[in-house]
């Protein structure tokens, strides 16, 4: 085993990198450790036009390398390798790489939510380049385009009626005859002359070699295949918080999101800290992780340096 680190930091997006800068420059000599994946979901987008101080946009692989950059000149230390398992029912808490165990006074958990995806061949490959997850980063994009969008909750319909502002028509696919969004947000879609439905529907292909050209629909009743003719998807299907590691670790909300004491990034346990979008599900923005990133680096300082004070007059 090491010595006692100050600050643990698990996972490396805008959250994580960003706490990493602020840990850094409180001099807590944090280790971050980044994962295999390093980078987080901005590692698959091409052009970032909405995190500010890109004013012509920047590529998503490039912000987070300027993001890694910035954390290391202030003294991070980066472990590339997914952590195995932690431990934060005793202190110091306990992260494992492997066989390879380290302990700290404070961790900030930061590993993000993956976005649930359709698991075609053809959806991988076009992620990117006319498929996104992610209404509000892209929609801007699709200016003046025929474009279709997966789902039914009202995270879906919440996006269709976004897109609407760019597109010239949306088609809502969705697998069953009716909407699992609220009423209010039914009412809203089926009110907007630019939102169209496919019911019963599910996407079988995605047709185009290096942008989207139009899309193939299966009739989940009778099975029959269909052509959609539009130039973007878009997968609104929901996202899956990356906490099995803090399974039984950490409170934990209904949808597996680390749950935080609200206005803050403190979690069940006392020195453990979560930012990002392993505990937002609401805006799961670049800027918003990173300033709850920020956030996390701050409180952990504050709670070390009354953890110390605390040690050394019992006051």
């Amino acid at each position: 085993m090491s010595a006692v680190h100050d600050l643990l930091i698990v996972g490396s997006g805008p959250s994580g990198l960003t706490a990493a800068l602020y840990a850094g420059r409180a001099n807590l000599a944090p280790v971050l450790f980044e994962g295999i994946a390093a980078g987080g979901q901005l590692m698959l987008t091409t052009e970032v036009e909405n995190f500010p101080g890109f004013p012509d946009g920047i590529l998503g692989p490039e912000l987070m390398m300027k993001f890694r950059e910035q954390a290391g000149r202030f003294g991070t230390e980066f472990v590339t390798a997914d952590v195995d398992r932690v431990d934060f029912s005793a202190r110091p808490f306990g992260v494992w790489v492997g066989d390879t165990e380290y302990r700290a006074r404070s961790v900030i958990v930061s590993t993000g939510a993956s976005a649930r995806m359709l698991g075609l061949e053809s959806e991988a490959r076009l992620l990117g380049h006319g498929v996104s997850t992610c209404a509000t980063c892209d929609g801007f994009f699709f200016r003046d385009k025929p474009l279709g969008i997966v789902g039914g909750g009202d995270s879906a319909i919440e996006e269709a009626l976004f897109l609407t502002k760019f597109a010239t028509k949306v088609v809502v696919i969705h697998r069953r005859d009716g909407l699992r969004a609220s009423k209010i947000m039914q009412d809203r879609a089926f009110a907007n002359e630019k939102i169209e439905f496919r019911w019963n529907s599910e996407v079988a292909d995605i047709v185009g070699d290096h942008a989207v050209e139009h899309v193939v629909l299966r009739d989940t009743v009778t099975g029959d295949t269909s052509t959609l003719d539009v130039q973007g998807l878009f997968v609104t299907i929901g996202h899956d918080p990356n906490t099995a590691l803090f399974t039984g670790q950490l409170d934990l909300d209904a949808d597996g999101y680390i749950v935080t004491v609200p206005g803050s990034t403190r979690t069940s346990v006392e020195g453990v800290f979560a930012a990002g979008d392993v505990q937002d599900h609401v805006y799961r923005q670049a800027i918003t992780a990173a300033g709850s990133g920020c956030m996390a680096a701050i409180e952990a300082e504050r709670w070390l340096a009354h953890a110390d004070h605390h040690a050394r007059t019992g006051a």
